[in-house]
């Protein structure tokens, strides 16, 4: 931990963390709604439409675990929160590349919104890192 007073916490970490969460929810909502869309009118296999919709489940999971333990670890200065965050921003990524680029049918609005959910992952990864080394140095003082 770092000592009393030192701040280490990375404000555009967090900034990014609070603006995905609130992104996530809205894709998992018009996820959700797309599915919908394509089940009533696209000839969507049902075996296909049910692992895509518990895949968008699990993928909810997922992405809230790492938030949670994204933002807990940014803000309590923790390093082993904030590597578990890192660590199921691989998972994560590859949910949002698997709807963007496997499922059965992609929508343009679809390869927009997973698109910016990679933005999203690539961009607190990078931030991530660049935090868990600030943690890093403080504890080798």
């Amino acid at each position: 931990m770092a000592p009393r007073g030192k701040r280490l916490s990375s404000t555009p970490l967090e900034i990014l963390f609070f603006l995905n969460g609130w992104y996530y929810a809205t894709y998992f909502l018009l996820e959700l709604f797309i599915f919908l869309y394509k089940a009533l009118l696209l000839p969507y296999p049902t075996a296909n439409l049910v692992l895509d919709v518990v895949m968008l489940l699990l993928y909810l999971g997922i992405e809230v675990i790492r938030l949670f333990f994204g933002t807990k670890g940014n803000l309590c200065q923790r390093k082993m929160p904030l590597g578990i965050s890192v660590a199921l921003t691989f998972p994560s990524a590859m949910m949002a590349s698997y709807y963007l680029l496997l499922q059965t049918y992609v929508l343009r609005l679809e390869a927009i919104m997973n698109g910016i959910l990679l933005f999203f992952c690539g961009s607190e990864l990078l931030l991530e890192v660049l935090t868990l080394t600030a943690f890093s140095s403080v504890d080798r003082i």
